[in-house]
């Protein structure tokens, strides 16, 4: 008999068969080695699972269709937050082991390199990858937004977690912003410092629970706690609920810093104009819109409209700002967005938020913690000195943050007859995001690049700033920054540079930057050493990173419209048109150069701009005006807000072109038309102006007639010029008839996408390219950039857009990454 077993046995041992499989994706953080467990144990398979420097490997052995079928399930049932981009698999001999494991995870890698590993939890003593393949570094998963199954534990008054402020599971929570480093483990993260009670070790080490391996697992008994405190950093109501005290104040109208996942946000209700007003005087907004956050969909619903792209979009897990139509009558204050048609709206994104709604029983404004133009506050100490002033409170807690993470925003654009497949990553199929800021929810999920790079980094602009950190086929775009010019907001950026590079274990040998040499951001790029400096155009670099997006190698046109970068020939550019691929691109068209009086002055003040379009719009000489007497007065609206002396200094400087270099700028145009309409003389935030503009002319698109756009003239020849003289001549002599400026605001947007579409479609048919790009900050205007798109598709041309990556400088240090990697394969 037991001759009969043994060699029952070993027939047994020679059916099955064992392969060694490795993951790559995003797989470490999102229940990727639980998942792998239950999947071997379904297939009554033996062996092991671990996380390494790259992703995930395992060995698996047992019968070989049983295999089979758990190999193609990894992908097909991978979790919820799982991306998992490939899969390899080596075959191996047969151990005859007869349990799955999950084992302690390998080391780390440098530039893809992996190390070797000595035995870890019993596993074989292998590499974290074999050697010779092309490893690819493990990528850490986003932050996301609590699952349903852990807010009912929340809300359940018998539940163990209820009112846990920091309940999470394999399918939500923080990962990002407390990571450390990888592999992926919980003595990697912040979370480290708290040691799991008996009830949640065993969560943790059954398989059959949903936090089994949840690394930032915890409760009231051994986790992070929360508490309230005063500007004075002691403790309010010592042993009471934090979350309802800070709740209370909120109430009573005070403003309140709340701790969230990425950073502090400084709250107050959204229906008090009192609190509104105060909380934008403390934090010197004098007119950038707030955010909303609300405890539901149907508040929101009470709130702005929601059509189906942003519903979706405002319940993804990334939980954004999501940028929609307000309803008349909402109860919001007035102050949180004033001047604008629509509201930034978002849903709660971590188990404290929902609390902390819940218990207000009101949207709240939720604003990032910070004043303005500095990085937000994410360090408990710098938050009770920065936030203090300006709040009443601040609800904390004592789980750290080590990466700092913004909300991110974005806007969806119009439906469309046929629209190509929304990239992987943004949002479902139909649904077309444009990503305004990318950071919480989305960093640091990678986006691929279209050419192999070298180990990179892509330093970005001065404005909306972020950097890029890059290697074969995968680009990483840090979260969003700010405008680099404070000490603060420099600082945060070179943390973010290195903690991207440490988490990722990536070196440059590639330093890509903009061209103008006084950018902060191309000054660090000059500090690094050891280095290959690769300096990009702006415009190019918005060009560049759609393409890259879309996955485009070929040539194609595009019509880049921003604030300023500089160009080529050392002047202001910001209304180009460009053919080119991701190496190269060459301009072939422009906008009409202007002056731009007082330079910088110009973008604060676009009465400026409305003087220097005035001027040339009088005269029939060469760019920058120069004709004329000098008696160029604006429209009556315009003069009674604006000093007659200061006017004419500012024409002065106009016609002599004394500090006043030309400009191409498109958006220094939709200054002009705001202050030629008296809706802008001054900003405090880049854009304002032209976001009331657009504002104007979308409330008049149920009550306008379309083909009454203004002219505006393309001059022909071997550089195409938009000319818009003739339309700001067109546009004062309506507002002096008393055309209502909503309407005068449609006619530009209409004239101004017609010409575009107008000039793409000439330099189509002359180049013989039928792929077209529209980027570039003005392209945050939804109005412009579905304009332009509806045009150039019904002239039969591909149009790709922005989608992941924002079209405004958020998106530029992408694009320095794609085109760095794109000259860096051409070099021998």
């Amino acid at each position: 008999m037991a001759g009969v077993t043994a060699g029952a046995r070993e027939e047994e041992f020679k059916a099955r068969t064992r392969v060694r499989v490795s993951v790559d994706g995003v797989v470490q953080g999102v229940g990727f080695r639980p998942f792998v467990h239950r999947l071997a144990g379904e297939h009554g398979l033996a062996g092991w699972v671990r996380n390494d420097a790259c992703g995930v490997t395992l060995e698996v052995e047992g019968e070989r269709a049983a295999l089979e079928l758990f190999v193609a399930q990894l992908t097909e049932r991978a979790p919820p937050l799982a991306v998992v981009e490939r899969v390899r698999r080596r075959p191996l001999a047969a151990m005859g082991e007869r349990e799955f494991r999950i084992v302690a995870s390998a080391g780390a890698v440098a530039n893809g390199a992996p190390r070797r590993q000595r035995t870890h939890g019993g596993a074989p003593d292998v590499a974290s990858r074999d050697a010779g393949e092309s490893a690819s570094t493990a990528l850490v998963a986003p932050d996301v937004a609590p699952c349903a199954a852990c807010i009912g534990e929340l809300m359940d008054p018998g539940d163990r977690r209820y009112r846990y402020p920091f309940i999470n599971c394999t399918d939500c929570g923080p990962r990002f912003t407390i990571v450390r480093a990888v592999p992926y483990d919980r003595a990697r993260t912040t979370m480290c410092a708290f040691d799991m009670c008996a009830d949640c070790r065993v969560e943790y080490e059954d398989p059959a629970s949903r936090r089994f391996h949840a690394q930032p697992n915890a409760c009231r008994a051994c986790g992070p706690t929360a508490r309230v405190i005063d500007v004075d950093g002691r403790e309010l109501s010592p042993g009471a609920d934090a979350v309802a005290a800070a709740a209370a104040v909120l109430r009573g109208g005070g403003i309140v810093a709340v701790k969230g996942a990425g950073g502090y946000h400084v709250a107050c209700r959204a229906d008090d104009e009192r609190a509104v007003a105060e909380l934008r005087r403390r934090k010197r907004r004098e007119e950038k819109p707030f955010a909303v956050m609300a405890p539901d969909v149907e508040t929101l619903r009470a709130l702005v409209e929601l059509r189906g792209a942003e519903l979706e979009l405002v319940t993804a897990r990334e939980r954004p700002i999501v940028i929609a139509r307000r309803r008349e009558g909402a109860r919001v204050a007035a102050a949180v967005a004033p001047g604008l048609l629509d509201l930034g709206v978002m849903l709660a994104s971590t188990p404290l938020h929902h609390l902390l709604l819940a218990d207000v029983g009101t949207a709240l404004v939720m604003s990032s913690g910070n004043v303005s133009d500095e990085p937000i506050a994410f360090e408990d100490e710098d938050a009770l000195a920065r936030l203090g002033p300006m709040v009443d409170a601040l609800l904390v807690h004592d789980r750290a943050i080590h990466a700092r993470v913004d909300d991110s925003v974005v806007r969806a654009l119009g439906a469309r007859a046929s629209s190509p497949t929304t990239p992987a990553g943004c949002a479902s199929a139909g649904v077309e995001p444009l990503m305004l800021r990318r950071a919480r929810g989305y960093t640091p999920r990678s986006v691929t690049l279209p050419v192999h790079a070298p180990p990179l980094l892509a330093c970005g602009a001065e404005l909306k700033s972020t950097f890029c950190v890059a290697r074969g086929e995968r680009a990483w775009v840090g979260p969003h920054v700010g405008d680099l010019r404070g000490w603060e907001t420099l600082r945060a950026y070179r943390a973010g540079v290195a903690h991207l590079e440490a988490l990722l274990s990536l070196t440059p040998e590639v330093v890509a930057h903009d061209l103008h040499p006084d950018y902060l951001s191309s000054g660090y790029a000059l500090e690094r050493e050891g280095v290959r400096l690769v300096g990009v155009q702006h415009h190019h670099a918005h060009f560049a990173a759609v393409l890259a997006e879309h996955g485009e190698r070929g040539r194609a046109l595009g019509a880049i419209y921003d604030g300023a970068g500089l160009g080529e020939d050392g002047t202001i550019w910001g209304g180009e048109l460009l053919l080119g691929g991701l190496a190269q691109a060459r301009r072939v068209g422009h906008l009409f150069p202007v002056r731009l009086p007082g330079g910088d002055a110009a973008a604060r003040e676009p009465w400026r701009m409305a003087c220097s379009w005035l001027l040339a719009a009088s005269s029939e000489g060469d760019a920058g005006g120069g004709g004329g007497d000098g008696s160029v007065v604006p429209p009556p609206a315009l003069a009674a807000l604006v000093d007659g002396g200061r006017w004419q200094q500012v024409l002065e400087l106009v016609r002599t072109g004394t500090a006043s270099p030309l400009t191409t700028s498109v958006g220094r145009l939709f200054d002009a038309v705001a202050a030629l309409c008296a809706m802008r003389t001054t900003v405090g935030d880049e854009g304002r102006a032209a976001a009331e503009l657009e504002a104007a002319a979308a409330a008049t698109a149920a009550t306008r007639s379309s083909g009454d756009a203004y002219e505006l003239t393309l001059m022909a020849g071997g550089m195409l010029q938009l000319d818009a003289r003739v339309t700001v001549r067109a546009i004062v002599d309506d507002l002096c008839a008393g055309v209502p400026r909503g309407l005068v605001s449609a006619r530009f947007h209409d004239a101004l996408a017609g010409a575009t579409v107008h000039a793409l479609a000439l330099l189509a048919e002359r180049e013989g390219v039928r792929t077209a790009v529209l980027s570039g900050g003005v392209f945050q205007n939804r109005l412009l950039l579905e304009r332009c798109r509806q045009g150039l598709e019904s002239a039969g041309m591909r149009v790709l857009v922005p989608q992941r990556v924002p079209p405004n400088d958020g998106g530029i240090a992408y694009g320095q990454a794609a085109v760095a990697a794109a000259r860096m394969r051409s070099l021998p």
